[in-house]
């Protein structure tokens, strides 16, 4: 069921949410301070194509201060932008019935696009 629910998915929005984390983790490798940024955004894109059959687990290398300041620059930066786009995202899909698996998409992908430092998708 996952695999039909990861094709739908990329078919009606995750392959262009997909490649726009992929594109900005490569815009954001450009720099040497941008790479641990650039290399989140692109596991995220990873996770954003295929985000059924996945489950957010708190990330124990995430703890201490460097993921901390990471996840404050991340956060002030892009992670509440992406974030608001997935509540977004979430809340006009849970107008249809159809749209509420995607929606719950979406709700998952949300911790991890805020603080994507203490959190992975596996």
């Amino acid at each position: 069921m996952s695999v039909l629910g990861n094709i739908i998915w990329l078919i009606f929005g995750g392959l262009i949410t997909g490649l726009g984390y992929l594109l900005g983790g490569l815009l954001l490798c450009l720099t040497i301070v941008g790479i641990p940024f650039g290399l989140k955004a692109m596991r995220l894109g990873a996770a954003t194509l295929t985000p059924f059959g996945k489950a957010v687990i708190a990330d124990e290398r995430g703890e201490g201060f460097l993921p901390l300041l990471l996840n404050v620059i991340w956060i002030l930066l892009f992670g509440w932008e992406i974030a608001l786009a997935h509540l977004v995202s979430a809340a006009i899909l849970t107008i249809t019935i159809i749209g509420i698996p995607f929606a719950k998409q979406h709700v998952k992908l949300i911790p991890v696009a805020f603080a994507p430092f203490s959190f992975r998708l596996d």
